[in-house]
């Protein structure tokens, strides 16, 4: 894994996407994917609300547009940083993007992949494997969705 400083700071950077998020009444889950440099090549959050699309994650678009801008769906040598952790689609889209790594915030015990135990990203039976790790700036990335949900909550019962 790189130094924790740059992974500090790139989910930090996913982190404004959440707030990104968050001021336009959508879940607030930020994503960005990073090149072997460190250059961040993409950042995006969730739209699925506004779109009313359920593929609007912000995984899935931060992977879109950095394949768009390589000009290759194959994102090898990428890291996807994510402020939640991904669900059963983003962990397959990654894993189909050939990301090498994908590093996540907070955990989430309802919908993350990982967490449900679908560890796709290292079963040997599939094309592709990648490392992951989770917890990154986790009081941050939690307290963002913690805060939304709170006030949804107060304002519609």
């Amino acid at each position: 894994m790189k130094n924790f400083r740059d992974i500090e700071w790139h989910m930090e950077t996913a982190l404004l996407e959440a707030e990104a998020a968050y001021r336009i009444d959508e879940v607030p889950i930020g994503a960005v994917v990073v090149d072997q440099g460190g250059a961040i090549i993409s950042r995006s959050h969730n739209i699925k609300e506004s779109t009313h699309d359920p593929c609007g994650h912000a995984e899935i678009l931060a992977l879109q547009e950095a394949a768009k801008k390589v000009k290759n769906w194959r994102l090898k040598g990428c890291t996807l940083y994510v402020t939640l952790e991904p669900c059963a689609m983003c962990l397959s889209a990654a894993l189909h993007a050939r990301v090498d790594r994908i590093i996540f915030g907070a955990y989430d015990k309802k919908g993350g992949a990982i967490s449900l135990g679908y560890e796709l990203f290292k079963d040997q039976r599939i094309n592709h494997n990648c490392q992951l790790y989770g917890g990154i700036l986790h009081y941050k990335c939690s307290n963002i969705l913690s805060n939304f949900f709170r006030e949804k909550r107060k304002f519609h019962g």
